[in-house]
């Protein structure tokens, strides 16, 4: 007899597959009943959404549910940023909620407060949004990404979503997706026809935050070789460094993972690279401190920012980015550096210039992403 073989260790906990009546026989549904077949999760119960449903009740201990959804709402949305701070700007293109990971910072918990992992199966209506949107004008560039209420890649082994996507943007050459994650699938690659749309981007942290407060993650080195992989297969990529953590050791943890980078890929094939500080909801300091017991950074000297989440003290943060800045354009880091919701001041006092200097952020980011 054939043993049954472990799924990635960020999945094992899935424990329930619910799926709407109306999306049992789609793609998305069929691919994940049969990459479950073999493994040891394989005979997890599944249970048939009813469209009368209200909702979907999930509640077993330490394990998770994922629900193949009928989405009704927008695919293709706007960052949630707020005018207070410069935004990206980047278009989101919504395919599900909740994360299987566990980061003790995530802004997820406050969103989601529940163990169900929802993935929106009917594609047939996301392609021809999207189709509409991006096809309307052809010389209408768009940055896009799916990784602002889900990791883009945590669901792949099951779902091939970010395959299916890639492979549908390959005929759309005025759109750039960038695939956010903290673990480590390339099998989109197998879609992608061409390099110079598709942006793999990974979250790095010191080694003291990725070792205390990130769970069921690829480790900094596993997601630098799979940057690796990517830039000699001609794809730039994309790293983020949110959020930076003030904890004692933290000079040396960023220098530490600043120079790391630059051991696996040169400057020129990052695509671009966001620099933000940990802040956080009201209603988020709790759920960590009940979630996340022995962490402590929630305890530093924080104040209400204008978009009312809180922040670290202004000279904290000037500080901590002042370093890493240096740090990266000693590596040969320039233009690709942005920082996400920051103010102006914060970006004078470190950069010496503001987005309004070349135009706004999202204008430079746009270049950035579609540089030729």
């Amino acid at each position: 007899m054939t043993k049954p073989v472990e799924l990635p260790h960020h999945l094992r906990k899935i424990g329930h597959v619910f799926v709407d009546e109306s999306m049992q026989g789609s793609p998305v549904a069929l691919r994940v009943r049969d990459r479950l077949n073999g493994t040891t999760q394989e005979n997890i119960p599944w249970t048939i959404v009813s469209p009368d449903a209200d909702r979907v009740e999930f509640d077993h201990g330490d394990t998770q549910a994922l629900y193949l959804k009928e989405y009704k709402g927008k695919f293709l949305r706007f960052c949630p940023g707020t005018r207070a701070y410069h935004c990206c700007g980047y278009r989101i293109i919504h395919i599900g909620e909740n994360c299987p990971m566990a980061c003790s910072y995530c802004i997820l918990q406050a969103y989601f407060q529940d163990r169900i992992l929802k993935i929106w199966a009917n594609q047939d209506t996301l392609f021809s949004e999207l189709g509409n949107a991006f096809g309307a004008d052809r010389n209408t560039r768009y940055r896009v990404g799916t990784g602002e209420f889900t990791d883009s890649l945590a669901l792949e082994h099951l779902t091939g979503y970010s395959r299916d996507l890639v492979e549908f943007l390959n005929d759309y050459d005025n759109v750039a997706l960038e695939l956010k994650s903290k673990v480590v699938d390339l099998t989109w690659m197998q879609a992608a026809k061409r390099t110079d749309r598709i942006l793999p981007a990974w979250s790095l942290n010191a080694p003291f935050i990725n070792e205390h407060e990130e769970f069921d993650v690829s480790t900094l080195r596993e997601r630098l070789e799979a940057a690796r992989t990517c830039a000699e297969a001609g794809f730039r990529v994309c790293l983020h460094f949110d959020p930076v953590i003030h904890y004692p050791g933290w000079r040396e943890g960023y220098a530490e993972i600043i120079d790391m980078i630059f051991d696996y890929i040169k400057p020129e094939n990052i695509a671009y690279m966001s620099i933000g500080s940990f802040r956080c909801m009201p209603q988020l300091t709790p759920i960590i401190a009940n979630n996340f017991p022995d962490t402590d950074y929630i305890y530093n000297e924080f104040v209400p920012g204008l978009d009312g989440k809180a922040r670290l003290l202004r000279p904290l943060r000037v500080e901590q980015f002042s370093f890493m800045i240096d740090r990266l354009r000693k590596h040969g880091m320039d233009k690709q550096l942005y920082f996400c919701m920051e103010s102006t001041k914060v970006w004078n006092e470190v950069f010496g210039y503001s987005p309004k200097d070349f135009g706004g952020l999202g204008k430079r980011l746009m270049e950035q992403a579609f540089r030729d």
